[in-house]
């Protein structure tokens, strides 16, 4: 993984200090709530409902053993025992007290971590494919492109206040596990007919309120070429968006109003301008970015465990994920216990995930996009005493991409956006399957919960979706289905009115129970349900109790 050179550590150290006096500012009164809170959001620190929370930077979902230790220490230290990973694949804490902050980003300025820009009008962290470097159908290592998308976005003047916040993710594999087409811009890796890998670019994507699928604005953009070029489409966009309304500000509504066509066309007039200038990247530079992300090499690789306790046997089947090197697995360590929060960890489980790290993950463990962690290089015989080991924090649930691996928003518990609850919708409905046998039954279906409109959960993106909404003071969730992330993205489809919260599980079980009704052979539920259409799950939803 990449490690700060002396500019990387003195940018963290200088911010700390001028956020320090900041926050000083603000204490004494000098700085009102208005005039603190978009420096405040720069530096990653939200005005919940309850507390500040802090959301901490995790560049591509990479961490290493020391990083995640002293993740632990603040959530034991500064927060209330534990930390929430977000889909964005950051970390929350939730309830700093503000005067903490400047310690707390002290610590992590030790273990080169950062809160920067991971909140504002600005370019967010950048996440990429968490099997980079691992997957055995990857095309070329997306991380050292995020890593040079995250050198040059960092604190990056003309691009520091945006029209609204701009997200990129970076996916290397034939598999799009990074979400493309609902980010601002997306860029696959691809390889041309001269057997050159470059970049086809996906602009305008994004969810919220109105969500939209990119649209491909360049088959093939050379490599050297990425910061140029991204350039472009940011300059576009900041020209033209929409400053006067924040629900018509994001760069999706612009590549709307403007047409797919008018929109590259000016893109691609400024991409002309300024190609083959300074932002040309150097062979060199490239190269050198290269050289931090090596994949391990096993020289005497051990062939899969075949015998174990049946509960290792259906952890392997579930959570484990096969690897581009003989002799290595990727685990998935789920973070979605039967009936608990999703994406939560205690500092006693971080502590533990650290050793683990450090002991059998080559020291280095991955944040996904599914709010799970994910050790992507594990020697094939550390595999069970690995599964022990978590399995003695509860960390072993196998149901990594079935129906119980639920991905929810904070919702109204912390977040003053929010109109309803998501995490007590998702802890129910997560126990209503496994009671029911539909989560093992049921295979892979993604479930995506939110408390609000502004979709932090991925609701519209997931194969059943729940958006929790107010309605003159009661809280109701509308369902959707047929969204999907990767390759397939699709935007799903709202089936029906909304449903009481008590009413939620229930309907979700009748959903899958259907699917087991209706489908063929090995068809998944997302196939079945494109087959066949969504009336027969709508009258399984509304059915008469």
């Amino acid at each position: 993984m990449y490690r700060y050179d002396e500019y990387d550590a003195t940018l963290v150290r200088e911010r700390i200090g001028e956020f320090r006096d900041q926050i000083a500012r603000r204490l004494d009164g000098r700085l009102s709530e208005d005039e603190f809170k978009p420096l405040r959001l720069m530096n990653g620190v939200y005005l919940q409902l309850h507390a500040y929370m802090l959301r901490v930077a995790i560049p591509y979902g990479t961490l290493n053993s020391a990083q995640v230790r002293t993740l632990a220490r603040i959530a034991r230290q500064y927060d209330r025992g534990y930390g929430h990973f977000t889909t964005r694949t950051n970390i929350q804490f939730n309830w700093p007290a503000l005067t903490d902050v400047p310690a707390i980003l002290e610590e992590l300025a030790d273990v080169e971590m950062h809160a920067i820009q991971t909140s504002g009008n600005c370019i967010r962290n950048t996440t990429a494919d968490p099997y980079s470097g691992a997957a055995a159908d990857e095309i070329e290592d997306g991380r050292p492109w995020a890593e040079i998308i995250r050198q040059w976005s960092s604190l990056h003047p003309e691009f520091t206040f945006l029209p609204r916040k701009f997200k990129i993710a970076v996916n290397g594999a034939a598999e799009d596990r990074a979400g493309l087409r609902v980010h601002d811009i997306g860029l696959q890796i691809v390889r041309n007919e001269a057997g050159e890998t470059g970049f086809e670019v996906w602009v305008g994507g994004g969810q919220g309120r109105t969500p939209r699928l990119a649209v491909r604005t360049r088959d093939f953009l050379e490599p050297r070429d990425l910061l140029s070029y991204l350039t472009a489409v940011l300059r576009v966009y900041n020209q033209h968006g929409r400053r006067d309304n924040m629900y018509k500000a994001r760069i999706k509504i612009l590549v709307e109003a403007l047409g797919a066509e008018a929109f590259t066309a000016e893109v691609e007039e400024e991409f002309d301008a300024i190609r083959g200038g300074e932002l040309q990247l150097p062979a060199a530079e490239i190269a050198r970015i290269r050289t931090f992300f090596d994949t391990p090499k096993i020289d005497h690789p051990a062939p899969l465990p075949e015998a174990g306790e049946p509960g290792f046997r259906h952890w392997l089947k579930r959570n484990r994920r096969a690897h581009k090197v003989d002799g290595l697995s990727s685990i998935v360590i789920s973070l979605k216990p039967i009936g608990g929060t999703p994406g939560d960890a205690t500092a006693e489980q971080l502590d533990l995930l650290a050793d683990l790290t450090e002991r059998y993950g080559l020291d280095e463990i991955r944040v996904t996009p599914e709010q799970n962690l994910l050790l992507p290089h594990v020697r094939n015989e550390d595999l069970h005493p690995l599964w022990l080991a978590l399995k003695s924090a509860g960390l072993a649930t196998p149901n990594a991409g079935l129906a119980t691996d639920i991905v929810s928003c904070p919702g109204m518990d912390y977040c003053s956006l929010a109109t309803a609850r998501s995490i007590p919708i998702a802890q129910a409905i997560s126990q209503r399957l496994e009671a029911a046998g539909l989560s093992e039954a049921a295979g892979n279906v993604t479930i995506k919960v939110d408390g609000c409109i502004n979709a932090c959960g991925h609701h519209h993106v997931a194969n059943i979706g729940v958006l929790g909404l107010d309605k003159r003071g009661e809280e109701y969730y509308q369902i959707t289905l047929g969204g999907a992330f990767g390759k397939d993205a699709a935007i799903g489809g709202i089936v029906g009115k909304g449903l009481a919260g008590d009413d939620v599980p229930a309907a979700i079980a009748r959903v899958l129970e259907t699917y087991l009704e209706l489908r063929t052979g090995h068809e998944t539920f997302i196939d079945t349900l494109r087959r066949t259409g969504a009336d027969a799950f709508k009258e399984a939803i509304y059915v008469e109790q």
